[in-house]
């Protein structure tokens, strides 16, 4: 049976985050995920967790500017301090919140700097930041995102990924394939699936164009859950997605992707 998650960034915005945590229990998740903790107390944020019962599995390494339009930290040579130093911080709330995975975003390519230059940065903070995690038990993981949303991201597909973790020293690093994200970029779902499968550590999803919950679009959502199913997959499946409607009422899919 499959595990789904969701994403406490986007879905449940009605409330108050704090507050999310528990709706996403009564809407039936066992865990959660959230883009960017940092503006809370990671103990208070634990505590909700705590209270609500589900588990927190995933959150973002800092991204420095990348929110707001910048070039992140990931991927551009003249920021690997600033990279390292936002270690530390992503380790005190995965700890606090018990997460086990940690993604880190590539980033947008800056200006002045190479491609090459860019996916060698990104491959060597890689490797510092599975090191740094390792001891803790934390995997680091690292996805694509579509140029048509966020343009000039600088791996934009499944195989550009695993192009980065072949030339990282680390063995461990997973990849975080983001269903959405990668039909926007025209990828053949399956294909990939079944391609990178050794490689998945997490998958998300949306539907496509409008990013909205299971049925707003077009795509065949339960064929590739099925599919997962059938290739082995054993990971969390995190809803992350933006609903058309207040989130308890875009929830008809769960209980049919469960089964």
């Amino acid at each position: 049976m499959l595990k789904f998650a969701a994403n406490l960034s986007l879905l449940f915005t009605e409330l108050p985050l704090l507050q999310r945590f528990a709706a996403a229990a009564q809407a039936g998740f066992g865990a959660v995920e959230i883009q960017f903790p940092y503006d809370y107390p990671a103990d208070v944020l634990a505590a909700a967790a705590s209270a609500a019962g589900v588990e927190v599995i995933l959150i973002n390494v800092p991204a420095g500017d990348l929110m707001q339009g910048g070039a992140g930290l990931a991927g551009h040579p003249a920021r690997q301090a600033e990279f390292a130093a936002v270690l530390p911080q992503a380790l005190a709330y995965a700890r606090a919140l018990g997460v086990r995975m940690l993604n880190v975003l590539p980033g947008r390519l800056a200006e002045g700097v190479g491609r090459e230059q860019a996916l060698a940065t990104l491959a060597a903070n890689l490797d510092l930041a599975a090191d740094y995690f390792r001891p803790h038990g934390i995997r680091v993981l690292c996805e694509a995102i579509n140029d048509i949303d966020m343009p000039g991201f600088l791996l934009r597909t499944a195989d550009e990924v695993a192009e980065v973790l072949a030339a990282c020293n680390s063995r461990d690093i997973g990849m975080q394939v983001d269903i959405y994200h990668m039909a926007r970029m025209g990828q053949d779902i399956p294909v990939l699936l079944a391609t990178h499968l050794p490689a998945i550590a997490h998958v998300q999803f949306a539907d496509a164009p409008g990013r909205g919950e299971p049925g707003s679009g077009n795509l065949p959502l339960q064929q590739y859950f099925a599919l997962l199913v059938q290739l082995g997959y054993r990971g969390w499946l995190a809803a992350e997605y933006r609903p058309t409607r207040p989130t308890a009422e875009t929830l008809g899919w769960l209980p049919a992707a469960a089964c």
